[in-house]
């Protein structure tokens, strides 16, 4: 081996000893010779030899002070990717754990897909599977990535965008979410240097212009502060720090301000020996310093989702500047800035194991609800959710205490506390008073579901809720009902042209036509009937002879279940016959409107206003927009079914039904249940079309106490 890897060794060496001087020296010599040896013919774009990217893997993997083990996966992390190395040949040389954790660094560089965006949702599959199993696989993968990004200008342009905004979206956040923020600000800084590198070196050399002004700023602090913490008993140190260049870039993108205009360029850190004594400095700041109330954080008391534990609170300071002053004991300083990486001994000390548990639970829970989600983008989106949360706290009625998302909603909290509240949810109580279900919580808010005996989700709270986990449960009980109710539509629409044909021996014949057409039991080919895959009159078609009592010519099953059709859906499309038709949950028509046919596949065609948003997303899609009429008398009543949630109080039914009546419109019956001082109330009121219903519930609404109003799904035509 060349002197001047040797050289390297020895520096990595003694860089180990320092946190760990027992280590055992002759596994990583080992390790070191083995990724030399394996890598020695390779050169990086630099022109460098690739073994050095190994090695300031494994640097890095010292800096974060892990154990052993993963500073030589740090050395060994791409034996596997690039150099023909197998996993088994890892475990004969090194241990099977060392292998496993090299495994799950390795991309998934041998599987081919059709887009980029299913590579790149399979690469972080794989990856945050590998985090449950051994959190030291991220490690690593923040370490290559971390020295990828350090060399990233000798990557071709577009490549270094791909690279630098995956790093942005995913990785930095990551890292973020396991605490360990020395990583997490390095790139974003790089991420940025490569995305807009002209604010990028714009901000550098601002930040380098103010440093000595912060430092002349920061002795004004220092001695007053420290010598009021002395007189109290507290040994303190006091160090200041700008903010990352990235973090600087986002609060001028958000506050549309220029650098000058930024005030909290800097803080102040106190670091202290015991957790009593942060609460002391916190008095004691108080005191030299006005406290600005609305910028108070205790993360003490409420640690962030990331463990991340300190006292945050902004004063005005010398000067009449706002200041943020952080006061933390040295071990949560110590977790600030490694996070899960500081819990390296967590095979040793039975206790650090729980940290971890809790660290990784976000994690574990996330990906049981990804495991559904088959869709890569949409993977990648509710990935990016979950990372890039910043959390608020919330009580449960009796005091305990839940941490979601900014911007998160009874939903979300309901969901939270157990999927069958956020099912069967109708309702929410904040600190004692009723609220719309899309209101945004409060960090201290005490919150009450109200619930349903029934299920009771509603496709428009994912366009509110916050949190992957509301989301795919939300949405795997659409795609359950769906399919139920797909089975209802299929049945009703091929029984109804049966027994107007007068079919006899009904169910052994289905049965017959169900496996004749490929299918398992009926209620798959009433399923893909009401999707629309299988038209009615081919299912007919398939039945035999002797099931009718006298056997239609082709000519009259035609125009029966045309006939039929038109009865039903009141709707003609132009061109087609016999398509199956229904109408667009989005925008609700009804006869008077505008209307577009959008072709669905496996669903037929869908009816929609004309001026429907899904309709304008397809506006260029020709093959997909189909030219319908409304075909029935526009003076006929439709009956149409509202429900609406409200407070229980005197009168309020009968406020409500004055509403309606005054609307001239009549109502065939209503319903009222009421639970927990919430009326649940629903009604069949008779309408001509959209904006005679339109106008009642934007009147009902105005109604005192009322939560929320919307209409039924399902409506029928009277005859």
């Amino acid at each position: 081996m060349e002197k001047k890897f040797k050289k390297r060794l020895d520096e990595l060496i003694i860089e180990i000893e320092k946190y760990d001087p027992d280590f055992d020296r002759d596994l990583l010599t080992k390790a070191y010779r083995f990724s030399y040896n394996t890598h020695k013919e390779q050169l990086r774009l630099s022109g460098k030899p690739y073994f050095l990217h190994c090695v300031e893997v494994a640097k890095i993997m010292v800096e974060l002070k892990t154990d052993l083990t993963t500073v030589v996966c740090g050395l060994l992390h791409d034996t596997i990717e690039d150099s023909g190395v197998t996993k088994n040949e890892l475990k004969e040389e090194f241990s099977d754990e060392i292998a496993e954790i090299v495994d799950g660094v390795t991309k998934i560089g041998e599987i081919r897909y059709k887009k980029r965006e299913e590579q790149q949702a399979e690469n972080f599959r794989k990856m945050l599977l590998s985090m449950i199993k051994d959190i030291r696989v991220i490690l690593v993968k923040f370490g290559d990535r971390l020295n990828n990004m350090r060399t990233l200008e000798y990557l071709p342009p577009k490549k270094r965008g791909l690279i630098a905004i995956e790093t942005l979206e995913i990785y930095a956040p990551l890292a973020h979410r396991l605490g360990i923020s020395r990583i997490s600000w390095e790139l974003e800084d790089l991420s940025l240097k490569f995305l807009d590198p002209e604010s990028y070196h714009e901000l550098v050399k601002k930040v380098k212009g103010t440093r000595k002004g912060r430092e002349r700023y920061l002795e004004k602090i220092e001695g007053p502060l420290l010598e009021s913490l002395k007189n109290s008993g507290i040994n303190a140190q006091i160090e200041g720090r700008a903010k990352h260049f990235y973090s600087i870039y986002k609060k001028m993108k958000k506050r549309n301000c220029s650098f000058e205009e930024i005030y909290d360029l800097f803080a102040v850190r106190v670091i202290v020996d015991k957790l009593d004594d942060c609460y002391y400095t916190l008095g004691i700041v108080h005191t030299l310093y006005p406290p600005i109330r609305e910028r108070f954080k205790d993360f003490i008391a409420t640690p962030k989702l990331n463990i991340y534990r300190s006292i945050h609170t902004t004063v005005i300071g010398p000067e009449g500047k706002r200041l943020e002053i952080q006061i933390r004991t040295h071990e949560m300083h110590y977790n600030a800035d490694f996070g899960i990486a500081s819990h390296w001994r967590y095979k040793e000390v039975g206790t650090s194991i729980d940290k971890i548990d809790k660290q990784m639970e976000w994690l574990r829970t996330m990906m049981e609800w990804q495991n559904e989600t088959s869709d890569p983008k949409e993977f990648i989106e509710n990935l990016k959710v979950d990372l890039f949360q910043e959390e608020l706290f919330v009580f449960t009625p009796k005091g305990d205490l839940l941490k979601l998302p900014i911007g998160a909603t009874p939903i979300d909290f309901a969901f939270e506390v157990h999927t069958d509240i956020g099912l069967h949810c109708i309702g929410a109580k904040v600190n004692g008073n009723v609220v719309h279900l899309d209101t945004k919580l409060q960090s201290g808010d005490m919150v009450e579901i109200l619930t349903s005996t029934a299920p009771n989700p509603n496709p428009n709270w994912i366009t509110f809720t916050k949190t992957s986990k509301a989301r795919s449960l939300i949405k795997k009980w659409l795609k359950n009902s769906l399919k139920q109710q797909s089975i209802k539509l299929g049945e009703e629409l091929l029984l109804k042209v049966l027994n107007t044909l007068k079919i006899k021996n009904l169910d052994e014949s289905l049965k017959a036509v169900a496996e004749k057409m490929g299918y398992s039991d009926i209620q798959s080919l009433y399923s893909s009937i009401g999707k629309g895959e299988v038209t009615v009159e081919s299912v007919i078609r398939k039945l035999p002879k002797e099931n009718f009592l006298e056997f239609q010519k082709k000519k009259f099953i035609s125009r029966t279940v045309k006939r039929m059709a038109k009865s039903q859906i009141g709707i003609r499309v132009l061109g087609i016959d016999n398509m199956l038709i229904e109408f667009g949950k989005c925008c609700h028509p009804v006869p008077g409107d505008k209307i577009q046919g959008l072709m669905v596949k496996g669903k037929g065609v869908t009816i929609h206003r004309s001026d429907c948003s899904n309709v304008y997303k397809h506006i260029e899609d020709t093959e997909k927009l189909v030219p319908v009429v409304w075909n029935v008398d526009n003076t006929e009543n439709y009956i149409v079914g509202i429900k609406l949630v409200g407070e229980d109080r005197i009168g309020f039914l009968k406020d409500v039904t004055s509403v309606v009546s005054e609307l001239d419109t009549n109502i065939i019956n209503a319903n009222i249940e009421v639970k927990d001082s919430i009326a649940t109330n629903t009604m069949m009121l008779e309408v001509k079309n959209l904006h005679q219903l339109t106008n009642i519930i934007r009147n009902i609404r105005k109604v005192k106490g009322v939560i929320s109003v919307e209409r039924f799904d399902h409506s029928e035509k009277k005859y």
